[in-house]
This record gives structure tokens, sequence and C-alpha cells, in this order.
């Protein structure tokens, strides 16, 4: 038995399921997942001396790579002046300032503690603010582990097969309305029929976990026009998109100003830490200053803060977006040749340092096209790359990432490996 095994064991003794997050427990996959010694750069290294190349980078934060110098030192340097204040700080303001000016839609921010968190937060100010109940989502879209939004979702709970979770009350979850994302005309009915009623409107710009697919042309800024003609909110759930996709993510690639935005993952640098922002007309409704609470014992933590600002300055000084689109269309092109010359459909959606391959010939618009991907040919595919020294994510509704510690060699040398894992199947 491997020491992973071992640990794996030991775990499902003491955590649920063994792990801390559902879709770590690699059951997708069929199997049981590797425990982490270490990472660094592009590459990790599990707890019985196996090193693979990572497209999963923590779930998307690693966007420098993993352990990265600046931010390490950053990082031990403000920890020497206390790991948590709870009272304000400077390193908070200074995020708060950099946030507004990379990100137009955003005019005041508030720091949380994970994109869930964030997401929750923009919901329950969407709804104090326009006095109203109903909520709008997107089949497949993903915004954490909220009550309210915990319906037709997409991550983890696609995976598990429960997408409506058990232990959210179902008055509760009426108060969602569920679209197909991509379809214009379910878009227009909806707002004819309830449209007074929609508080706000949320939505990935670009959905991320289901796979990864794109908006069609006009989509967002259709629903841009109809929620402003409405009056609701509308909301984008960038924790996974922003700073990554580009410097002020999707809304700046789309030209679409949100009234809210959550974001997650880059701006912690690794450690946890999600924010909200918007409109300031918005944004003074909560307390203190207005009537919607929001609070957090650890929120602009000190260490969290210096981590993410290490991380937006250096992506901002190395114009990591260039390296990242370079490499990301190497892959792309790669793939393409990939499914040329082994005949295989498959679909690759990419955008930026973003990626998903499906197994089926496409297109993928939304979760229904997502769902009909090839499972099973994942499932083998997924274990060939993993057993030839390439990890990425143990499930077919997850999206890859790329990181500036990627090199040329790391992606010629996974397109191989892709090429034979493709090949056995």
């Amino acid at each position: 038995m491997s020491l992973s095994e071992k640990l794996f064991a030991t775990a499902q003794q003491y955590i649920p399921g063994g792990v801390n997050s559902p879709v770590r427990a690699f059951r997708n996959v069929g199997s049981t997942p590797f425990f982490v010694q270490r990472a660094k750069g592009s590459k990790l290294w599990d707890v019985d001396g196996h090193q693979m190349i990572d497209y999963v980078l923590t779930w998307g934060p690693a966007i420098l790579g993993h352990a990265p110098e600046s931010i390490v030192n950053a990082v031990h340097a403000v920890a020497k002046e206390g790991l948590s204040f709870g009272i304000p700080h400077a390193y908070e303001v200074e995020m708060a300032r950099l946030i507004c000016s990379w990100v137009p839609s955003i005019e005041k921010v508030r720091m949380v503690n994970s994109g869930t968190e964030a997401t929750m937060s923009c919901i329950r100010l969407a709804r104090g603010f326009t006095n109203r109940d109903r909520i709008v989502k997107f089949s497949g879209c993903y915004h954490g582990h909220v009550d309210s939004l915990l319906v037709a979702a997409g991550s983890g709970a696609l995976t598990h097969g429960r997408p409506d979770s058990a232990g959210v009350p179902a008055a509760l979850a009426a108060l969602t309305t569920i679209l197909p994302f991509n379809d214009f005309e379910a878009l227009e009915a909806l707002f004819a029929q309830q449209g007074g009623e929609i508080a706000a409107v949320i939505l990935e710009p670009v959905p991320a976990n289901a796979g990864l697919y794109l908006p069609k042309d006009g989509f967002l800024q259709r629903l841009r026009e109809l929620t402003a003609q409405h009056g609701s909110v509308l909301i984008f759930d960038e924790v996974m998109t922003g700073f990554r996709v580009a410097k002020g993510g999707v809304q700046e690639l789309c030209g679409i100003t949100p009234d809210l935005t959550a974001l997650g993952k880059v701006i912690g640098g690794g450690l946890p830490v999600g924010a909200f922002g918007g409109k300031a007309e918005i944004m003074n409704f909560l307390a203190p200053d207005g009537p919607v609470y929001q609070a957090g014992t650890l929120s602009g933590n000190p260490l969290a803060m210096v981590a993410g600002l290490t991380q937006l300055k250096e992506l901002e000084k190395i114009h990591a977006w260039t390296r990242l689109e370079t490499l990301g269309a190497m892959l792309e092109s790669g793939v393409a040749e990939i499914a040329r010359r082994t005949g295989r459909p498959m679909t690759f959606n990419r955008i930026g340092s973003m990626f998903c391959l499906y197994f089926q010939a496409g297109p993928v618009w939304n979760l229904e096209d997502a769902k009909r991907s090839d499972a099973d040919a994942f499932r083998r595919y997924f274990h060939s790359c993993l057993q030839l020294g390439v990890y990425f994510a143990p499930s077919p509704y997850e999206a890859g990432f790329l990181s500036t510690a990627h090199s040329g060699d790391d992606i010629e040398q996974t397109l191989a490996i892709m090429e034979k894992a493709i090949r056995t199947l």
C-alpha cells in the first residue's frame, strides 16, 4: 500500500469522505487521491515521490506557479508583524485601491475569506438593494455552496450527482430561477414574465465549473440590457476568471459593466481570500453605512492581502497575460494536431490560461452539451496522464489552468503524454 493510500485510509476515519472538498476524493475517476508532499513552479511531488506537471494549480490561484519566491518572502516578512489583527491595516486599503483601479466596474470593494462568501454576500446585498427576493442563475454555473445558489450547480455538486443539495430548504430554492446558458429565447421570456420580481442575475461570464464554455456573441450584452431595463442587479462571478484571463477579467474582454463582481483565488496568492465589489450606490447599502449586514473575523487578513498584492503586482510587472496567452495557444494548437492525427472526436475550449478538453465532437455551449462528453473515456485518459506524470483535474467538469511557471518544454511533454493517453482509449 502506498503512503497516499495509507493517509487516505486514516483521513476517512476523521474527515467526511476523507477530504475537505468533495472533488478531491477522486470518486468521479474511480480511484483514491494522492497526497501532496510539496509543490514548486509548475510541478507537484506526492508523498510517494512521484513528480507531475500540474494543471490544477490549487484550482486556479497559483497563476505564477507554486511557491513563487516573491510571495513566499512577502508573506514571511509580514508574518513577523502579526498573523491577524481584526482591525484595519494598510495592506487591505492598498488591495482595495488596486482592485478598484484594475476593474472599472468596481467603485468600492469589501474583502472576505472565500469565493463562496463573496457570492453569498452579493446575493444578500442585491436583495437588500432592490427589495426583491427572486434570483436567477444559469445551469452548470457554480457559485459556491450558498443555499440560494446550490441549485443546478456545477463543479463538485455536478460531479457527485447532487446538483440540488440536501439541506437546502425547498422554499428558498423556489426563489431561484434556472436558465440554460447561451439561450437568448429563455432569457427574453423570463424577463418578459418576471422582470419586475428579479433582484439579481448571477453568472460566471465564462462558465468554468462544467468544464469550460464561452458565451455566444451578444449573450452577455443582451443580459446587461435586460437587467438594466428591469432594475435587476447583474452579478459577475469572476472568482475563477478575475485577474486570470485578463487584468480586468472577462468584463474587460467583453466590454460589459456588471453591477457587482465576486472575486477570489488569484487575489489571495494561494491563501484563503475572497472579495466583492461594484457600484458605490449598491455597496453603500452594506453595514455599517447601510442596512445589509456582512462581517468576518479574518476578512482582510494581512497575510492574504500581502500575498495577493505581491502576486497581482508581479503579474503586471512581467506582462503575464501575454505569456499565458502564448502558452494557451501552444496547448490548443497541439491538441488540435492530436485530434487530427488520432481521429478522436474532441472539443478543446479555451480562454487565456483556462481550458477544458471534452471527449465529444462538440460544440459545447452549455451544461447539456457538456454532459454529452464521454465520461468513461475521460476516466481512462485521466489515469493514463497521471501515471505518465501530468495532473489534470479529477473530473470532466472542471477547467484546467496554466501558470507563468509552465514552460514550452512542459507543454510539449504534456502534449506527448496526452496523445499517448488518447491513443489507448
